[in-house]
């Protein structure tokens, strides 16, 4: 089963994630296998953004092993998140990011999610890197769509998949570097 993770960062979790990054790169190289998509929210694109969360985006078991990875993440152990959410996630895509090959240069990449809409058919878009359905763990209610795009900006992002009040949060692949 494929589960959406994302953890929203607590205040101060830049000085705790720049300390554990080693370390939370290491326990993501144990799940290298199951990782559909991994990486940073962020403040902006510039070289001086700093983290507002962490996705991942998961094939798992069940609900128990999803919950396994969440709390022996080093960044959850040491406290790095306010919140974190999980869902149940259908890849609509049908790929992993690492399977996107379509990226153009100066374009950014986003992390879109929208809550209590209807999920929309994927676009027919070079720019869509991973999208998906969200479920809730225990009942598979439909609770909204999660997707991971590349747009010149922030607007065409939201353009992409259209939502009445999407999320929208600067996004980064994630992983050693």
């Amino acid at each position: 089963m494929e589960y959406f993770v994302y953890g929203r960062d607590r205040a101060g979790a830049d000085d705790i994630k720049v300390r554990l990054v080693e370390e939370h790169w290491a326990f993501m190289d144990g799940y290298a296998e199951e990782l559909i998509a991994r990486g940073p929210t962020l403040t902006g694109h510039d070289e001086d953004a700093a983290s507002t969360g962490s996705l991942h985006i998961v094939d798992l078991p069940d609900a128990e092993a999803v919950k396994t990875f969440v709390h022996n993440d080093p960044y959850y152990v040491a406290g790095a998140f306010e919140s974190v959410e999980i869902y149940r996630f259908t890849n609509n895509s049908g790929r992993t990011m690492w399977e996107f090959t379509d990226a153009v240069e100066g374009f950014e990449r986003f992390l879109v999610i929208a809550l209590g809409e209807s999920i929309p058919a994927p676009p027919a878009s070079k720019h869509l890197i991973v999208y998906g359905e969200l479920r809730a763990l225990d009942d598979e209610a439909r609770l909204g769509w999660a997707a991971t795009v590349e747009a010149p900006n922030e607007r065409a992002a939201a353009a992409l998949l259209p939502a009445d009040n999407p999320e929208l949060h600067p996004w980064t692949f994630g992983g050693r570097r």
